[in-house]
C-alpha cells in the first residue's frame, strides 16, 4: 500500500469483541486479571496500554521498523535513548540541533559522567576522526533545527558502524511521510511526535522507533522502569493526528516552498535555509534521502532589531516556540527554543540572532504571503538601521 493509505490502514482496536472502527481510549491505570499468578496482556498502563500500543505498532510501521515506543514528550524520548550510554562513555552529535536536546546533553548528562562533543556532520572526515573507543552513540537531525542543514544519514551511518557505534536520528522535521532513516542505516528513530506526527499542537508526545530485537528490549525496559509512556489520551489525539499527516504536509510543504521562494527575493533577507533552495552538494544528498522538503524554514536579514519586528508585524503567523502543526508559527530560536543552549556551547555553534523560523502552516499560501509582505513593509517604517527593508 502507499504512505497515505498506510496512515488510514491498520487494526483500531486488537482483540476488542466490538471491533469499533476508531481506537478506543482505554483510560484505565489498571486491568482485572484472569489469575493470581499470572498478568493477562495488559496489567498496569505504565507497562502497557491497548491504546498506546495502537499508535506505537502504526508508528513503527510507517518508520518500516518493527518496533516503537512512545512517551510523554519529545525530550523523554531523547532522554530514554541516552539512557543507553553508561557513565563514561560519550555520544558524539552534530553541532546544530535543538535547544532542549543541547540542555539535556550538556546539563544533565553531564553530571552522569558522559561526555557529549560536537562535529559539523557535513565534514565526514571530523565524523570518522572524531569517534573513539568511548564513543556509543552518534546522534543527528536531518534537516537540523533550526539552520535546516542536510546530513548525509548514510554516509554518517557507515562510518559509526564501521567502528561498532549506534546512531540515532531525530526525524521530527521530516516525519516519516518524507524522510525514514531506519532505511538509510540508522539504528534508531525519534520523534518530538508534538509536531508533524500530531499536527494540531495539542499534545505533547515523542517516540522512538528500532528494528533491532535487543534494542527493542533495552527501551521498553527503561520505558517501563522509568514511567514515561505516553497517556492513553495522548495516545489518541496523536494517532487521529496521524491519521491527516500526508495531507497536512502536502499542503504545508507546497506553501513553505513558495514562501521560501519568496524570501529570497526579498531585499531585506541575506539568507534563506530551505532544504529546497541549498546548495547543491547538500540538495543532491537531500534529494537522496527524502521525498519532500517540509515545511520548516529559516531566514537572516542581518539585523536583530529588523528580524523582530517583522517577527512581531506578521498577523497570520503566531510567535510560538514549537514547529509542525497546521497552523503557521514564527519565532526567533535564539530568544526561544535554542534559549537553553549554554554560553560555552554557544560559542561552537551560534544561533545568530537575527535568525527567523517560521514553520509554515496549512492556510491559503497567498494570506500568508501579504501577511509577510505587510509585516516587511511596516518594520521598514521603524527606522532599524539604514536598510530599505521593504518587500517588492
Amino acid at each position: 500500500m502507499k504512505f497515505a493509505t498506510r496512515l488510514l490502514t491498520f487494526d483500531p482496536a486488537p482483540g476488542d469483541r466490538f471491533t469499533p472502527a476508531n481506537t478506543p481510549i482505554y483510560q484505565t491505570a489498571t486491568f482485572r486479571q484472569d489469575e493470581a499468578t499470572e498478568f493477562g496482556e495488559y496489567d498496569y498502563s505504565r507497562s502497557g496500554n491497548p491504546t498506546r500500543a495502537v499508535v506505537e505498532k502504526q508508528i513503527a510501521a510507517l518508520e518500516n521498523g518493527t518496533r516503537g515506543f512512545c512517551f510523554s514528550t519529545g525530550l523523554a524520548a531523547i532522554t530514554a535513548v541516552t539512557r543507553l550510554v553508561s557513565p563514561g562513555e560519550e555520544i558524539l552529535a552534530c553541532d546544530d540541533l535543538y535547544g532542549g536536546t543541547y540542555r539535556l546533553f550538556s546539563r544533565i548528562l553531564a553530571k552522569r559522567g558522559i561526555n557529549v562533543r560536537y562535529v559539523d556532520f557535513n565534514n565526514l572526515d571530523a565524523v570518522a576522526a572524531s569517534i573513539n573507543s568511548n564513543t556509543k552513540l552518534v546522534y543527528l537531525e536531518s534537516p537540523t533545527n533550526p539552520l535546516l542543514q542536510v546530513i548525509d544519514i548514510r554516509a554518517v551511518a557507515d562510518i559509526a558502524h564501521r567502528k561498532g557505534v549506534l546512531v540515532c536520528v531525530d526525524n521530527s522535521t521530516m516525519s516519516p511521510y518524507l524522510q525514514r532513516p531506519l532505511e538509510l542505516g540508522a539504528d534508531i528513530v525519534l520523534h518530538s511526535a508534538t509536531k508533524f506526527l500530531c499536527g494540531h499542537s495539542d499534545v505533547m508526545a515523542g517516540a522512538v522507533v528500532v528494528s533491532d530485537d535487543q534494542l527493542s528490549e533495552e527501551l521498553y525496559l527503561i520505558q517501563n522502569g522509568e514511567g514515561a509512556g505516553l497517556a492513553p489520551f495522548d495516545s489518541f489525539l496523536l494517532l487521529r493526528g496521524m491519521k491527516t499527516l500526508s495531507l497536512r504536509l502536502d499542503r504545508q510543504q507546497s506553501n513553505a516552498r513558495k514562501i521560501a521562494e519568496w524570501l529570497e527575493a526579498q531585499p531585506a533577507v541575506e539568507r534563506v535555509y530551505y532544504p529546497g533552495l541549498a546548495d547543491e552538494p547538500q540538495l543532491r544528498v537531500h534529494r537522496a534521502q527524502a521525498s519532500g522538503d517540509g515545511a520548516v524554514l529559516s531566514f537572516v536579514t542581518g539585523d536583530a532589531e529588523l528580524s523582530r519586528a517583522i517577527v512581531e508585524a506578521t498577523k497570520l503567523f503566531n510567535i510560538t516556540v514549537s514547529f509542525g502543526g497546521v497552523n503557521s508559527t514564527i519565532s526567533l530560536p535564539n530568544y526561544m527554543s535554542h534559549a537553553s543552549i549554554p554560553q560555552h556551547l554557544r560559542q561552537q555553534k551560534s544561533i545568530p540572532a537575527d535568525l527567523v523560523r517560521v514553520s509554515v502552516g496549512a492556510e491559503d499560501v497567498e494570506d500568508l504571503l501579504d501577511d509577510l509582505g505587510q509585516a516587511f513593509e511596516f518594520a521598514s517604517t521603524q527606522n532599524i538601521g539604514a536598510r530599505a527593508v521593504a518587500a517588492d
